[in-house]
């Protein structure tokens, strides 16, 4: 079958090309090939998965966005645009989703089942977003049901590390399921631990978020108590690298708290809220009390959803400044 799909050729600054093909229809472009990973969702997580994934796997790799702008950086390294996740899905045998929650990456799941099986191997879904442990274990019954396994595979550590191949991942689903979708683990990961059933990555997940949200929201506290109480802020976060006190937050957003700098981005406040009310809920349905956690939920809700969080500095600093 003859190929329309449109491709593209640019030049680099050290002389080599890269080739970039845009599908022009869900049925215009070569057949279906076994190995062939394929990514729905291009947010600041997602491109660097991407472009991850580019750069170390030998076939393409086809990536869909709903904002179509996102995919032209991917396209210039050479991935495969395709023009709906049903086509990801059907060009694909294992397809990671990286959104912003479990309702979105429910939704774009289901529209992918609903291309059904066909009579094509086992094709694998795996979530790379964070979200409910319940809403996990419901669709990969949905997916079972349509002959397609389905893996919750929730991410730590940033866009760095997504793009260097050293995130750690929490991985929940059917022990074969986890091994089919191995070629997207481990291009992606450095450490990954299977945690059980499908939901249990996502509970692992929020386990790790009380941690982490709890250890921005002490630098916070710790930074703007201590410009206000007149500490040397220059050489303050410094002075606490290799001390005990250390930390990859501390590390990332402690000189970006001390100078007031959201810049590059880290990650909307907003979705680390969303990550707490979900672990919030998991954790009051256990009867567990948590006080750090609901006191974390408090400081994100007094900096807007969008900021940055390395901005949840001025939750103090407001608070400071009005009493």
């Amino acid at each position: 079958m003859r190929c329309h799909c449109s491709t593209k050729r640019s030049e680099h600054s050290c002389g080599s090309r890269t080739e970039a093909a845009t599908f022009q229809s869900d049925q215009a472009c070569s057949p279906r090939r076994d190995g062939v990973i394929g990514l729905v969702g291009l947010g600041n997580i997602g491109s660097a998965v991407a472009r991850r994934l580019v750069a170390v796997t030998s076939d393409p790799v086809v990536v869909w966005n709903r904002s179509v702008e996102r995919t032209v950086p991917l396209a210039q390294l050479g991935a495969i645009v395709a023009r709906s996740p049903e086509d990801v899905f059907d060009r694909c045998d294992v397809v990671g989703i990286c959104v912003t929650s479990h309702v979105e990456s429910g939704a774009v799941a289901r529209r992918m089942l609903g291309k059904g099986s066909a009579a094509r191997r086992r094709r694998i879904l795996v979530d790379l977003s964070t979200g409910s442990p319940e809403a996990a274990a419901e669709i990969a019954r949905e997916a079972a049901a349509h002959g397609v396994g389905w893996v919750d595979a929730p991410v730590s550590g940033g866009a760095v590390a997504a793009e260097e191949g050293r995130l750690t991942l929490f991985v929940g689903g059917l022990p074969h399921d986890v091994e089919a979708a191995a070629p997207l683990l481990d291009a992606l990961s450095a450490r990954r631990t299977f945690a059980g059933a499908s939901g249990a990555g996502q509970a692992m997940k929020l386990c790790n978020q009380m941690i982490v949200a709890s250890n921005i929201s002490a630098i916070a506290e710790a930074i703007s108590a201590a410009r206000r109480a007149g500490v040397a802020m220059e050489v303050l976060p410094d002075a606490l690298f290799g001390g005990l006190a250390d930390s990859p937050p501390l590390r990332m957003l402690g000189p970006r708290m001390v100078n007031r700098s959201d810049a590059p981005r880290f990650g909307a406040v907003e979705l680390l809220q969303k990550d707490l009310f979900l672990a919030q809920t998991m954790m009051r349905k256990a009867g567990a009390w948590t006080p750090n956690l609901d006191t974390c939920i408090e400081v994100c809700s007094r900096v807007a959803g969008s900021a940055d969080i390395s901005s949840l500095v001025q939750a103090f600093d407001s608070t400071h400044e009005t009493r």
